[in-house]
């Protein structure tokens, strides 16, 4: 390969690019709005719960459980009813999630020390946001009960003795965006690259100039390095973009190594690019080449990397099918980089397998271009 003539196709490359402003502020405006939108709807998180209240008990003990729920980020107690009617025509309505039913004598049997039940209501049209609401509930109880015992407003023989208390490392304030953010890169990096290179082959023979370069000097080498650097810097520039809008707007920690971060990243992007360089090869059309493109890139990304469904959760055919997914192996990187701030020594196998995506990805296309060339 000579340098003057990669140069060359690299600089042509970069003046097409230049040119077709249209396409350059996509390049730019895509990734601020994919992460914008994800990063402020795409949310696990459950907060502000609309809550309604049966007080039958109007006591203090039972005052004191609902400035819980009320004092919580997870609940918004704002409707007081004197009707379990009332409870259910909300549920109906759609206007209350969970309904909490406190009974007569809650005051009298929890100074006593006696079991007591509060029965609690809980819309489940939504099966993931019921559960989190369900786990938030019974923590609030737990805490009462806690509260309950240390003040000594129990009977002393219903204090148990054991007092299990959870930490959650790496991400303690359980942000679902610290996780969602990283994810996000993964799937920036493989929208550009199926919207930019998956076209530039395709382009070139749908206009003629293909013929013109074949009967210059150019060889493939030079030919498929040069037309992926323009899209290489691109992209490049997309992740520090989303790197920077994670950490400054969204205050998503970046504990690991961020010259790890961008190597990840430079060896992800060179395989997708080179994937959407490989499709317009084959395909030697623009729309089909970026259709498919988007397909093979995108929708895995986004369902099969565990970027938003764990894939411990999917069946055991699926999660061998996520073997194949490159972005598995990247968003496992960004993730450790990001919140656990660990290096290659517990990620290297991930990094080892996103690069041999990548090889395989530069191997196929250099050998399909130079079939097609020679055919």
């Amino acid at each position: 390969m000579k340098l003057q003539r990669f140069i060359a196709v690299a600089r042509k490359e970069f003046i097409h690019v230049i040119r077709d402003w249209r396409s350059l502020v996509l390049a730019i405006a895509i990734p601020i709005l994919l992460i914008a939108l994800f990063g402020y709807a795409l949310t696990m998180d459950l907060k502000h719960v609309p809550t309604a209240v049966w007080d039958q008990s109007r006591t203090a003990e039972s005052r004191e459980l609902l400035s819980l729920f009320d004092g919580s980020a997870y609940f918004s107690v704002d409707h007081y009813t004197d009707s379990y009617r009332d409870l259910t025509d909300g549920l109906d309505a759609g206007t209350v999630m969970v309904a909490l039913v406190i009974p007569a004598d809650f005051a009298d049997r929890t100074r006593a020390g006696r079991r007591v039940e509060i029965q609690a209501l809980i819309d489940g049209a939504d099966a993931n946001n019921a559960t989190l609401a369900m786990g938030y509930v019974n923590a609030i109880g737990q805490i009462y009960n806690g509260r309950m015992h240390v003040s000594g407003s129990v009977h002393p023989g219903a204090a148990g003795r054991v007092n299990l208390e959870p930490r959650a490392w790496y991400n303690p304030d359980m942000e679902s965006r610290n996780v969602i953010i990283p994810g996000i890169i993964a799937l920036v990096m493989v929208v550009i690259a199926a919207m930019l290179t998956s076209v530039t082959v395709a382009r070139e023979w749908e206009t003629g100039t293909m013929e013109q370069l074949i009967s210059t000097p150019v060889r493939v080498p030079e030919l498929v390095l040069g037309k992926v650097v323009p899209y290489f810097v691109i992209g490049l520039a997309d992740v520090a973009i989303a790197v920077a809008m994670g950490r400054w707007i969204f205050d998503v920690p970046l504990r690991g190594s961020t010259g790890l971060l961008f190597l990840s990243a430079s060896v992800f992007l060179t395989g997708a690019l080179f994937l959407g360089l490989l499709l317009s090869i084959v395909l030697k059309t623009q729309v089909l080449a970026n259709q498919i493109a988007l397909f093979t890139g995108y929708l895995p990304t986004l369902l099969l990397s565990g970027f938003v469904f764990g894939i411990y959760n999917m069946p055991a055919a699926i999660q061998a099918i996520t073997f194949i997914v490159p972005a598995r192996y990247f968003i496992a990187l960004l993730q450790g980089i990001f919140l656990k701030g660990i290096g290659l020594e517990i990620l290297g196998l991930n990094a080892a397998l996103l690069s041999l995506y990548a090889v395989v990805m530069v191997i196929l296309s250099h050998r399909k271009m130079k079939l097609k060339l020679e055919g």
